[in-house]
């Protein structure tokens, strides 16, 4: 699949070639080279939110911090697609995991000082909504976790006595976690939105930006077993928690649990994870 309208007015050359990529959940995804020996990403679709792509580049861009993680240039974008610098295939450096922990307390002591972001935007295909919010509590309760009740396949996959469970600890949070600034996020930290450039440095991709609790982009690297232990080792030397933060990462991770829930039928062992979740809190 090529599409001379990709690389209009970048200078790039012509593209020859146009290599599918995994990973992305909305997009699909292209390594496309050129006639001058370059090479860009290109994510297109032509079924979503005219303005995914354009919110997509503004959460790149927010999360452009000095000494931070690297984030890919936005060459492009369009209603219908949007054309990145590449960042390759290349394999983490020995100290990956440790520069992790150093870039990301970095981009948490970015705050602000409300919850949300100057506008709405999109976790996977999803509306995120992201109203200035002065409670912390309120703005994860709402906008976080009891919003996902109203998606069709989280009403459809989520047994009634769990999403009343759901409910019974979002109107407990403030017993469960300490208040904490508003710091800013990448929303959807999960593995595949991290991945090592050329150099082997980490970098970032498919933000969700918004200011919300440092914990919560945090919650995801649960999944990451004894690798999570050096990330979470280096980033308390720039940035202490709060006592008892790693028992509250589940409660935290609920929120990517119920996204996907809600965008993808047949998750069964989510919703297992989930369910466990919700009896441990409740």
């Amino acid at each position: 699949m090529l599409t001379p309208a990709w690389l209009e007015g970048l200078s790039l050359g012509d593209a020859i070639a146009a290599d599918p990529l995994e990973g992305g959940y909305a997009s699909k995804t292209f390594r496309v080279r050129t006639t001058l020996g370059r090479s860009v990403v290109v994510k297109t679709q032509d079924d979503l939110p005219a303005d995914l792509y354009a919110l997509e580049a503004d959460g790149l861009d927010a999360l452009r911090q000095p000494g931070g993680f690297a984030v890919p240039e936005v060459l492009r974008v369009t209603p219908h697609f949007i054309v990145l610098s590449d960042l390759g295939t290349s394999e983490p450096s020995p100290t990956y995991w440790e520069d992790a922990g150093r870039a990301l307390p970095l981009q948490h002591l970015q705050t602000a000082d409300k919850f949300g972001y100057d506008r709405d935007n999109y976790l996977g295909v999803l509306p995120q909504r992201n109203p200035w919010t002065t409670d912390g509590h309120a703005f994860f309760a709402e906008h976080r976790l009891l919003r996902f009740l109203e998606e069709p396949l989280c009403h459809s996959q989520l047994p009634e006595a769990d999403r009343r469970r759901l409910e019974r600890v979002a109107s407990r949070l403030t017993e469960l976690i300490p208040p904490q600034p508003p710091s800013l996020l990448h929303g959807d930290l999960w593995h595949g939105n991290l991945l090592p450039t050329p150099a082997g440095a980490p970098a970032l991709i498919d933000p969700a930006v918004h200011y919300g609790w440092a914990e919560a982009d945090l919650a995801t690297f649960l999944i990451y077993g004894r690798l999570s232990d050096v990330l979470f080792d280096t980033y308390e030397e720039v940035r202490p928690l709060d006592p008892g933060w790693r028992d509250r990462l589940p409660l935290l991770h609920l929120r990517e649990l119920l996204s996907i829930t809600a965008q993808s039928p047949d998750c069964h062992e989510t919703v297992a994870e989930i369910h466990a979740i919700l009896k441990r809190f409740d």
